[in-house]
């Protein structure tokens, strides 16, 4: 087995629960995935399937969520799975948000959460949150916010949805929160569903269910090549001798940086090249 799939994680387990019910499914141990989802979550979790989790690093890192919040509320977690308390404000009108949307687009900085695996002079984030102790300098780090578009609002709940595309490393969650202080009114979220990571979009995605069997998952498998952005060079007979032991040969071709080798239609190597030299870096057989 060898490749990856379009998983749609349910809300209320976590990706690592999703793992470990595919592999009793497919009866393998090397499964791994891309962009770990909180429990709150659901939608695409990007699985690698044998050797193919050799190549997690290079599936595409843009992701797109609709995200549910509350106004007026603020939590520890910064969303409704935290300890959650009712803020005194105002009700805030559909123009004063998309007024204050407008500073979360483009890159900015942003401040993981404390609950959070972020690494924190030699710990998680969240190890230190649960014991209560929430350092006041955590790092922040720069992020891009390609659109943050408000698709549904409630006023008399006070209630959004936000579409947001953005990259690797944003913390939807912080969004939120920091939104929520712009508002001078608190936000917490209550729902999030990713929509597309890892160059996959929910609408392609399978939802496990107890009844999904293994020839039902292994019949979308997605093959590297057909998922990741790398340019492809096919293998001779000849020059598969080379990739299989990890040796570097020479080779006509134009392109230079990562590439997938292709024998017989599949991926038997990722390799690095550079003026016509061929150095395989990961072989998957």
């Amino acid at each position: 087995m060898f490749g990856f799939l379009n998983i749609n994680k349910p809300k209320g387990i976590t990706s690592h629960k999703a793992i470990a019910f595919l592999r009793k499914i497919l009866d393998i141990k090397q499964i791994g995935h891309a962009g770990t989802l909180d429990p709150i979550a659901s939608g695409v979790l990007p699985i690698a399937i044998g050797k193919a989790s050799k190549l997690i690093d290079y599936l595409p890192t843009d992701k797109n969520y609709i995200v549910g919040m509350y106004l007026g509320f603020e939590s520890d977690t910064f969303d409704t799975d935290g300890i959650v308390r009712k803020t005194d404000c105002k009700k805030i009108t559909k123009e004063k948000i998309e007024t204050e949307l407008e500073k979360f687009k483009g890159t900015i900085q942003q401040i993981p959460p404390a609950f959070s695996a972020v690494h924190y002079k030699g710990k998680r984030l969240y190890e230190l949150a649960r014991k209560g102790e929430i350092p006041d300098d955590i790092p922040s780090r720069e992020i891009t916010i390609y659109k943050n578009e408000l698709i549904e609002f409630d006023y008399e709940k006070q209630i959004i949805k936000l579409n947001i595309s953005c990259s690797k490393g944003t913390y939807i969650r912080s969004v939120v929160n920091d939104l929520g202080k712009e508002l001078k009114t608190g936000a917490v979220m209550y729902e999030l569903t990713r929509t597309f990571s890892g160059g996959m979009n929910i609408k392609n995605s399978i939802i496990l269910t107890k009844e999904t069997k293994k020839e039902d998952i292994l019949k979308t498998l997605i093959k590297p090549q057909d998922i990741l952005q790398l340019k492809t060079i096919n293998v001779s007979e000849e020059e598969f001798k080379h990739v299989l032991n990890g040796n570097k040969y020479k080779n006509n071709t134009n392109i230079n940086g990562n590439v997938l080798l292709i024998k017989d239609n599949n991926v038997v190597a990722l390799a690095d090249v550079e003026n016509g030299i061929i150095q395989p870096k990961k072989v998957l057989l």
